[in-house]
């Protein structure tokens, strides 16, 4: 751990001494580059100094010991520093977690209606409101891309960008299929009814990198809709495209302009297929670590909201709340919180599936 923590240090020395150099501050890119290099390792490079100092204070106390005059002193020195010690000991382990590369990205996100009919769309539509209250409890900005209205309220599908500080690194365990208990409003006999909705978090990527043969792709263009099937649009804007390859689907309708539209659905067809083509890599090398709490699959079922209880239930940790309320109304972050927690326990324990 040591020697890595020496090398770390080494190498932000390195980096410190290099931005300043007219070189690199002539090139935008390479300053841009070395940077964010920086910026990465400052916070370890900072704890691992601050350790060393109280190491080097502790030692000191501890030669004091033997002095009669300053024993009383120094015991209490050396039980101060030693927990001081204890606790920079533990937060360099988590600084030393291999961090997770898309944590800092914005994020698509997309959630469906799934069993249930339109209990199952209204609930969605409920999702998504939590997830709105949750980004403005961040100050995150929300931008919708395409949207379906279910018949009687909520979606059936909407897809939607979250952009912010550090968005993946708390919505990225929303994946999975979520599951409501609660009397519908169409319910007449006041039975509690079991319906679904499925979210899928996605982060951003760098989509230039990404090649899609255009022979790939098939266009479809129609009129914007907005609620209840109205027409928003009188010209055909809105773009469907289809990859071929893969058949994934991906449809834009926000913009005014076709071309704008066309250009969103892109970006957007590139995040899925890259993210799709990650997930089979993974299956395929059976590198989903346990720590990964989510993988993405829509058939996972990951947490249940109870209404009659007032109880949110995360089955993949085995958490419960008793303030389903305060949740719908963006308060995540108890849930979020224990699942990063639960996370890092298993990085710490190096814990892989079979």
């Amino acid at each position: 751990m040591f020697e890595r923590l020496d090398a770390i240090e080494k190498k932000y020395k390195e980096l410190k001494e290099e931005l300043v150099k007219p070189e690199v501050l002539n090139d935008f890119n390479k300053l841009k580059e070395l940077s964010k290099e920086e910026s990465d390792l400052k916070e370890t490079v900072e704890v691992y100094q601050q350790y060393k100092k109280v190491k080097n204070n502790l030692e000191q106390a501890k030669l004091m010991e033997d002095d009669p005059e300053l024993k009383e002193v120094a015991l209490s020195e050396i039980t101060t520093l030693t927990t001081e010690i204890d606790d920079l000991y533990k937060k360099l382990e988590i600084l030393l977690v291999p961090k997770d590369e898309n944590d800092g990205k914005n994020v698509i996100m997309e959630i469906r209606g799934a069993a249930g009919g339109d209990e199952a769309n209204i609930f969605a539509g409920d999702l998504f409101r939590m997830y709105n209250y949750y980004a403005e409890a961040n100050n995150w900005k929300i931008e919708v891309i395409h949207e379906v209205e279910g018949t009687s309220g909520g979606y059936s599908q909407i897809e939607f960008m979250i952009k912010g500080n550090n968005v993946y690194s708390k919505l990225k365990y929303e994946s999975g299929s979520h599951r409501v208990q609660r009397v519908p409003v169409t319910e007449t006999q006041g039975r509690v009814h079991t319906s679904t909705a499925t979210v899928l978090v996605m982060p951003e990527v760098e989509t230039a990198n990404i090649d899609i043969k255009e022979s790939d792709i098939k266009m479809d263009v129609y009129h914007s809709s907005g609620a209840g099937g109205q027409s928003v649009n009188t010209s055909n804007s809105a773009v469907r495209l289809t990859h071929i390859p893969t058949g994934i689907v991906v449809t834009c309708q926000v913009e005014r302009s076709q071309l704008k539209n066309r250009e969103r659905a892109m970006n957007l067809l590139k995040i899925k297929i890259n993210e799709e083509a990650r997930r089979k890599e993974e299956q395929e090398l059976g590198a989903e670590r346990k720590s990964k709490i989510g993988t993405g699959d829509r058939s996972e079922k990951i947490r249940t909201y109870n209404y009659p209880q007032n109880r949110v239930t995360d089955h993949r940790i085995n958490f419960s709340i008793m303030s389903l309320d305060r949740v719908m109304d963006g308060d995540l972050e108890p849930i979020i919180e224990a699942l990063q927690t639960e996370d890092l326990r298993l990085k710490l324990a190096g814990e892989k599936f079979d």
